[in-house]
């Protein structure tokens, strides 16, 4: 079995020393950067499997770091930040960031949220239907890939094709927020609902022809969103 490698992005080397203790005991590999510059040449040079990065670093914030890093790959990107403001949080997902901790965090729940990451990538590689087909989207499973029929579509991050997949497979059936939550992270997390509301905007953006009139995912007023069943 081929160990995941995990690249950790803070300038705080204690930070950094505990993640990678922990995440080294879980069975994982771990590099390290302590600024934005130096975390997107790892992450072009070494191909981390996922990044683990805090929004306040020197030179590039993580932010500017997670806008540079979806220009060339969909790695997951658990962030961490000291921003208690939901509005940062919503601007890290809405640039897409799969997952946030608030610090001060625990270090076993950090590798939790990398399990479920993980988790979940390899039962979407071992599902036995390779295909989902909704309208005229084509989910391949096992590649965590979409397109349409017409048009290329942008690649979308593991959290976008879980949320993607979990409406399409149930056209018509209407999600709440926290069953949605549930469904990309099976198990109980902190988080807020919104989370949701950024990672459907980025979906929209990447599946739509116009996303301010979307055809797939629709909103239910109140209560969430479906994947629509025409």
């Amino acid at each position: 079995m081929i160990m995941k490698k995990i690249l950790v992005v803070d300038d705080e080397a204690k930070i950094v020393q505990i993640v990678r203790d922990y995440l080294e005991r879980a069975g994982f590999s771990v590099l390290s950067a302590v600024d934005g510059r130096s975390a997107l040449a790892k992450a072009r040079a070494d191909l981390p499997d996922l990044v683990v990065l805090d929004l306040s670093l020197p030179q590039m914030d993580g932010l500017d770091v997670t806008r540079e890093l979806r220009k060339f790959s969909n790695v997951p990107v658990i962030m961490l930040t000291a921003r208690a403001e939901e509005s940062d949080k919503l601007v890290g997902l809405e640039l897409g960031a799969d997952d946030y901790l608030t610090k001060p965090f625990s270090p076993k729940e950090l590798v939790a949220r990398v399990r479920v990451l993980f988790r979940r990538q390899e039962q979407y590689q071992q599902e036995s239907a390779e295909r989902l087909q909704a309208a005229d989207l084509t989910l391949d499973l096992p590649r965590m890939k979409v397109s349409a029929a017409d048009r290329s579509l942008q690649p979308l991050t593991p959290t976008e094709f879980e949320l993607l997949a979990t409406l399409a497979g149930q056209p018509g059936r209407v999600f709440t927020r926290a069953q949605l939550l549930d469904a990309i992270h099976g198990i109980a997390f902190e988080s807020y609902e919104r989370a949701i509301d950024a990672h459907i905007k980025n979906i929209r953006h990447k599946i739509e022809t116009d996303p301010r009139q979307p055809r797939y995912i629709l909103s239910v007023y109140g209560i969430g969103y479906k994947f629509a069943d025409r």
